[in-house]
């Protein structure tokens, strides 16, 4: 009886599990069909984002990356991690019990740390990071797996079988393959798996030890989901589906050849999991490789090293270009624009950067940009009068414009009194009415604009009490008001009405109100942070020649258009700002796509270090006041 009152929640407990590991996979499946770009609501079915997947370069060479380094790594690392076993068996017991010590440490080292050791190791022996490094980086790690699988195998051979083997006339190399081997097949099978999943899945060690714009599937996962792409959902069903086709293929000829022989059914389970795999993976590489016939490249052979912002680029221009020059774009993405800094002050080389203004008057400072060549260029007559001369670069001697825009507030119209806003403005923040109900944007230099323009000072003071008094104000901000401190989620919860307000760039607020009618953009009269991004070739460029030509083709209508089109951030270029902004437009009548220029309280902001340590500092404390006011 009690046994029969245990079933039902077992069962439940069960189908509970099942539900939390499973549903999220479901409803990721259903969202890769989705119609619109949102990740949260669903406006009808399409296979656009598929096609998408397909189309993009980066995503297939991503795929084709992610499957020939995990079946090279798995192959390799089976082999030496098969041999290590068996000759570590065969050790003294002291040395033994000391090299599986040695093996078990990178598996409970935090795999921070081993990424790390990986990128200082082939920086100290000055090996260029790309598909190599990547490939050793995971031999290196998968190893270990691979000898913990197959040692307990060895432990329950007869120490005696080899010695009895070659008694009966077998050579050493018989005995291993013939007697040995086949006895811990098992083990082998479990650790070639697991090498081929943990090199599929890694993410932290390949970010580090990566570069030449290598990327496997989880660096481009990470990336776009920097920003809305609803291709994410799309590229990892096909995974999933990819995955559960291997793993269904190998079960149904597990029971296929259930009755045959025992030989058979070693034999076939050896080489079966890898041959399935490899067929899978090699179904897409050809899809990546021979899916479409490419046209002959009259230049083929020059290569542009781009460095941008994740999910900054439209859907066609690098292909259009590379169509156009023969050339092959190489494109490697940052999230900010410190951690692109730091490459470039170490000396990577890259021929294309787009830094923000701040960062390009560092850059110019240190003398790590060289002058553009004028007469190489003919798009200059084509960028916004409002956006060329700025005073990080005031004859534009080193930068082209790429975006630009402001920050301000997005707010549901439902919600927020415009005359809350108009009385208000950025004191909103501090508004009763609203708590609980806003976003900060987790981005200090934004978010003590915000405060110092609400106390009515310049964002770019240096004066350490005005610095300190907007503390207290985001202080204020985060403890009374129960505020969300967030990032990029920003753009899919506001176009969701989730709530009330929030601090926003204009880009993604064009893209929150094109989603959703009741979303607003404003602009407070105390003045705001009025931002660019630009194109600037480093010192240590490679391809200069090349590197002028993307600006010219990134400028020209096409490819600016293509831009501030998919992106939502405004161009550069006055004619697709006129037509995206205009009748018909893409973002027809949406104010945030527009900058608002002329304004004497907007400022372009400025890099000073001391400042910049201070409200790295001083934000760190207003995040640990929110999550202390949580």
């Amino acid at each position: 009886m009690n046994n029969k009152g245990k079933r039902p929640f077992g069962k439940i407990l069960m189908i509970l599990m099942m539900a939390f590991f499973y549903l999220p996979i479901l409803y990721m499946i259903i969202f890769s069909f989705n119609d619109g770009k949102s990740l949260t609501s669903f406006t009808g079915f399409s296979l656009r984002w598929y096609q998408h997947m397909l189309e993009s370069n980066d995503m297939m060479e991503a795929l084709y990356t992610t499957f020939s380094v995990a079946l090279l790594a798995t192959f390799i690392s089976t082999a030496a991690g098969t041999i290590a076993a068996i000759g570590l068996s065969k050790s003294k017991k002291i040395v033994r019990n000391l090299m599986e010590q040695v093996n078990n440490l990178p598996m409970m080292n935090p795999e921070i740390v081993t990424a790390i050791g990986f990128m200082l190791l082939f920086i100290t022996f000055n090996v260029q990071k790309g598909y190599i490094t990547m490939l050793l980086a995971h031999i290196a790690f998968c190893i270990p797996y691979v000898m913990l699988s197959i040692m307990p195998k060895m432990r329950q051979l007869d120490p005696n079988l080899a010695d009895a083997a070659m008694d009966l006339g077998a050579t050493p190399w018989q005995a291993l393959i013939k007697v040995i081997v086949p006895q811990i097949t098992p083990g082998i099978i479990s650790g070639a798996l697991i090498a081929f999943t943990m090199s599929v899945d890694d993410f932290i060690i390949s970010y580090f030890v990566t570069g030449g714009g290598v990327k496997n599937l989880s660096i481009i996962v990470y990336t776009m989901s920097k920003r809305v792409n609803p291709s994410i959902n799309a590229v990892s069903t096909l995974m999933v589906v990819i995955i559960a086709a291997v793993l269904l293929i190998i079960n149904l000829a597990s029971m296929l050849t259930a009755k045959r022989s025992k030989k058979d059914v070693i034999a076939r389970r050896r080489i079966l999991p890898g041959a399935v795999t490899a067929l899978a993976a090699a179904a897409v590489v050809c899809v990546i490789k021979f899916g479409g016939g490419s046209p002959d490249r009259p230049f083929e052979g020059q290569t542009l090293h781009l460095y941008n912002w994740g999910e900054y680029t439209g859907e066609n221009i690098i292909g259009d270009f590379e169509e156009e020059t023969g050339a092959t774009v190489v494109q490697e993405n940052f999230d900010s624009n410190e951690q692109m800094y730091i490459k470039v002050a170490n000396g990577e080389s890259y021929d294309i950067l787009v830094p923000s203004d701040y960062m390009i008057q560092r850059l110019l400072e240190e003398d790590l940009l060289q002058k553009l060549d004028h007469s190489k260029l003919d798009c200059m007559d084509k960028i916004a009068e409002d956006v060329k001369g700025l005073p990080y670069d005031p004859e534009n001697d080193y930068s082209v414009p790429y975006f630009w825009g402001t920050v301000g507030i997005v707010y549901d119209k439902n919600k927020v009194d415009i005359k809350d806003l108009e009385e208000k403005g950025y004191n909103i923040f501090l508004d009763q009415k609203y708590k609980g109900d806003v976003y900060l944007y987790d981005s200090e230099r934004d978010s003590f604009m915000m405060a110092l323009k609400a106390l009515g000072y310049s964002m770019n003071t240096t004066n350490e009490q005005e610095i300190r008094e907007a503390y207290d104000w985001l202080v204020q901000c985060v403890e009374t008001m129960e505020t969300e401190i967030v990032m990029d989620e920003i753009i899919d919860n506001m176009a969701q009405g989730r709530k009330a307000l929030g601090l926003i760039y204009s880009g993604d607020a064009t893209y929150v109100m094109d989603e959703n009618e009741d979303m607003g953009y404003y602009l407070p009269e105390g003045g705001t942070n009025l931002w660019s991004d630009a194109m600037v070739i480093p010192k240590n460029a490679r391809n200069p020649e090349l590197a002028h030509a993307f600006i010219n083709f990134a400028s020209d209508y096409d490819g600016a258009y293509d831009n501030s089109s998919y992106v939502g951030y405004t161009s550069a270029n006055q004619e697709v700002m006129d037509d995206i902004y205009g009748d018909g437009g893409v973002y027809e009548g949406i104010n945030a796509y527009i900058p608002r220029t002329g304004y004497a309280q907007d400022e372009v902001f400025v890099y000073n270090e001391d400042t910049k340590k201070l409200l790295g500092d001083l934000w760190s404390r207003v995040k640990i006041a929110a999550s202390n006011a949580d």
